[in-house]
């Protein structure tokens, strides 16, 4: 898969591979945190979730997902795409909703079903620093494995997804108000 990268794309491809080792093998955020650029955001778009800048990465990191995956959690990538300053993959998750999964379900409690998903990440790299992750999933297709597709409060979004791709920055402060007016 790599023999046709240039050394510039096989280093990018080594910092993002050491980035995704801390967050789902050794599940260590500050390791993750050491693989970003000075100011990285992360935003998974069917959730909303993730963090803009150091500080607002390494809660999310800590609090909603690197402590946060199903002990089954299994990931198959299916492909990986390298170019310019960009790593795209495809994969599919498969895991068994025995826990809250705060990143992928917001407030929604176990269900105790089977979840397959596609996802798609596309990250952008500054020499072998993680700058950005977008992580993509069809929420929709996840409430209907779990029987949630009908409840009228689901946790899945509309247009706030393609608004939070132009501007970071304003998710973040509005996902931090929205957080901090929750009940519990």
């Amino acid at each position: 898969m790599s023999e046709h990268l240039t050394p510039a794309q096989q280093r990018m491809l080594e910092g993002y591979l050491r980035h995704t080792a801390a967050e789902f093998q050794t599940r260590r955020v500050e390791d993750a945190l050491a693989t970003m650029v000075e100011t990285p955001h992360v935003l998974l778009l069917p959730s909303l979730e993730g963090g803009y800048g150091r500080e607002a990465v390494a809660e999310f990191y800590a609090q909603r997902f690197v402590f946060s995956m199903p002990p089954d959690m299994q990931l198959a990538l299916l492909s990986r795409s390298v170019a310019g300053d960009q790593i795209v993959e495809e994969s599919v998750m498969r895991f068994t909703h025995t826990i809250e999964v705060p990143w992928l379900l917001p407030g929604v409690a176990p269900t105790g079903r089977r979840v397959e998903m596609a996802v798609c990440v596309v990250v952008k790299m500054q020499g072998e620093k993680v700058a950005h992750e977008h992580i993509y999933w069809d929420q929709a297709a996840v409430l209907r494995q779990l029987g949630l597709l009908a409840a009228a409060a689901g946790p899945a979004v509309g247009a706030e997804a393609a608004r939070a791709l132009c501007d970071p920055s304003q998710l973040a402060a509005e996902r931090a108000a929205a957080r901090r007016s929750r009940p519990g």
